[in-house]
């Protein structure tokens, strides 16, 4: 069976609306994997490489942060992956939101509330540095991205596009619906799983 490896958004969890809506759409088709990520980026990274060595997902889906790892993961593992929304610059994003504040939706470890401070700032900062050095020819066709027209957040289309070539739209917010990720992203995963075997 394929497998798919879901990374949602930093205020997220493996349980999110994204998530648990492409395990129902996928379920008898496709293994899809949802771990909830380290809040800090060095910690998420080497997890997502610990889950790609062991688990060979055939695709990575990222939304947000998510697939501002997996746009870094992707292309050195030679994996297709697609970007819904990727927020390119974390950092950014976080100093504005300095101080203690609740996951979006359940962990399993049961830890709930979280702390945004300038170390973290500074830690998305350095890997935004060099977030981009590992594109390669192959990863320019292969890695797609997906950008909500309603996105209020991130706004990284045009960076998306000096690196990758395959840019899609849809009509939501940043974070998708349930409807919408079952119209927009499904099949685009899909279509991922299809041509690149």
């Amino acid at each position: 069976m394929k497998k798919i490896l879901f990374l949602h958004g930093f205020f997220a969890s493996g349980q999110c609306v994204p998530a648990t809506t492409l395990r129902e759409a996928f379920a008898g088709k496709a293994e899809v994997l949802t771990p909830d990520l380290p809040t800090h980026p060095a910690a998420a990274l080497r997890l997502i490489g610990q889950l790609c060595d062991m688990e060979q997902p055939d695709v990575i889906v990222g939304n947000s942060c998510g697939s501002f790892y997996a746009q870094m993961v992707a292309p050195a593992l030679g994996q297709p992956a697609l970007l819904g929304n990727p927020h390119f610059k974390m950092s950014a994003f976080l100093r504005e939101r300095i101080g203690q504040h609740q996951y979006k939706s359940p962990r399993t470890d049961g830890r709930q509330l979280f702390t945004i401070d300038e170390q973290l700032v500074h830690e998305f900062e350095a890997i935004e540095a060099t977030q981009f050095d590992g594109c390669t020819a192959t990863s320019s066709e292969s890695v797609w991205g997906l950008f909500g027209e309603a996105d209020r957040l991130a706004h990284y289309e045009p960076l998306f596009l000096e690196h990758y070539k395959n840019s899609f739209h849809f009509p939501g917010g940043h974070t998708p619906t349930a409807e919408e990720t079952k119209e927009w992203y499904v099949p685009l995963v899909q279509k991922l799983l299809t041509e690149y075997q």
